[in-house]
């Protein structure tokens, strides 16, 4: 049986040093072309085959509502980092796709902030990020 004590520690630090982190992590956007919203979208899309993903994909990798991505997505088509139209297997939703300068953007500061992360990372061994990993993965159900 779980320690319910020990649960609820568990959980404050993980919440406490996520706080933490991320809003370390969100001054690396603070000189960029992109703000750390618009990067989490072009994250999701440029992973996905021919930088071309759906919107409700999108969404569900995001964490803010569905309403406030919406409305970030065409702000981003309207400043050209991504095209939009309609899903051609769902007449409901929508497919969005990274343009070539919301790519190059995109590359541009994930390598930056990847070096970011991986200095923050590094208080942490190999073996401990992976198991950082693996026991944040079974949190989320994906073990």
């Amino acid at each position: 049986m779980t320690d319910r004590r020990l649960a609820v520690q568990a959980w404050e630090s993980l919440f406490r040093a996520q706080h933490e982190v991320f809003e370390d992590i969100r001054s690396d956007f603070d000189s960029t072309e992109l703000t750390q919203a618009e990067y989490d979208v072009l994250l999701t899309v440029t992973r996905a085959p021919r930088m071309t993903a759906r919107l409700r994909d999108v969404t569900g990798n995001m964490l803010i509502s569905q309403p406030s991505v919406s409305r970030l997505v065409e702000r981003m088509v309207a400043r050209g980092l991504l095209t939009k139209c309609a899903d051609p297997e769902d007449g409901r939703g929508s497919l969005v796709t990274a343009t070539e300068s919301g790519a190059v953007i995109f590359r541009r500061i994930a390598a930056a902030h990847g070096r970011s992360i991986a200095e923050r990372m590094a208080r942490l061994d190999n073996d401990e990020l992976a198991q950082l990993h693996a026991l944040t993965a079974k949190l989320r159900g994906q073990d």
